[in-house]
């Protein structure tokens, strides 16, 4: 039986595990598993290897898309470029790194993209924003980072004036606000300066519509949520785990 599986904390609530195993099932995969592996820090991982002697991929989720990066035999170029990584190859004993959320954002983000939406704020600094960066880099689309925590290269929420909020009319959000069962949060952005011109992403996807995506549908933006963006990379995991592509 060929393993496969999720770490992170918490994974109460995993797409991945519902999504590969539905996938099998659909597909008449009889020969492979995929299990949660809630943990809380990266260093289980060795105890996870050691017990799990089939296991050969497995996606990564908050909070170890960086930590796990120093694990790793090989780290893919957008992988190191991005220092976050969401998607390990297990081969000969060897960790194979690489970053699928790139992918999965641009695709899913994309379509949606109109003339006037040329520069965007992104909302947090972890890793999940590390791929939103690299993918609007590809775009060339210019960005500022929106932190909660002061810094020299990045907005405050407090300095969203008028001005910012009519010059950058794409706003990604990659915190984990408004997630379920916290569905009542949202980024502190000024709501009332959205307007029909935004487009606001969301790579959260649980719930469908996050209280930061209603408020962008109340003032006529257009929206979109993380769940495109998360099956999309769940299959480009499937064709690297398969050796059917190096990854990025």
């Amino acid at each position: 039986m060929r393993t496969f599986g999720i770490i992170g904390f918490p994974l109460s609530h995993s797409f991945s595990q519902k999504y590969f195993t539905e996938k099998f099932a659909a597909e008449g995969i009889t020969d492979a598993v995929f299990n949660a592996y809630p943990m809380e820090h990266i260093a289980q991982l060795t105890q996870l290897l050691e017990s799990e002697q089939t296991l050969e991929g497995f996606c990564i989720t908050i909070p170890h898309k960086r930590n796990v990066l120093p694990w790793l035999s090989h780290v893919s170029p957008a992988a190191e470029q991005m220092n976050a990584c969401n998607c390990v190859r297990v081969k000969g004993g060897r960790l194979f790194g690489y970053n699928t959320d790139c992918t999965g954002f641009q695709r899913s983000f994309t379509p949606q993209l109109q003339s006037h939406h040329t520069q965007a704020l992104i909302l947090g600094t972890g890793g999940a924003a590390a791929a939103i960066e690299y993918t609007l880099k590809q775009l060339g689309m210019p960005y500022k980072y929106v932190s909660r925590t002061p810094h020299e290269n990045y907005l405050t929420y407090d300095m969203l004036t008028a001005d910012i909020m009519a010059a950058y009319l794409v706003i990604i959000n990659c915190t984990p606000l408004g997630t379920y069962p916290d569905v009542e949060t949202a980024p502190p952005i000024p709501y009332e300066l959205v307007t029909p011109q935004h487009y606001l992403y969301d790579v959260v996807y649980n719930p469908p519509l996050t209280r930061f995506l209603q408020h962008g549908t109340e003032k006529g933006a257009v929206v979109k949520n993380g769940y495109d963006m998360l099956t999309i990379q769940a299959e480009e995991n499937w064709k690297i785990w398969n050796d059917v592509v190096s990854g990025e």
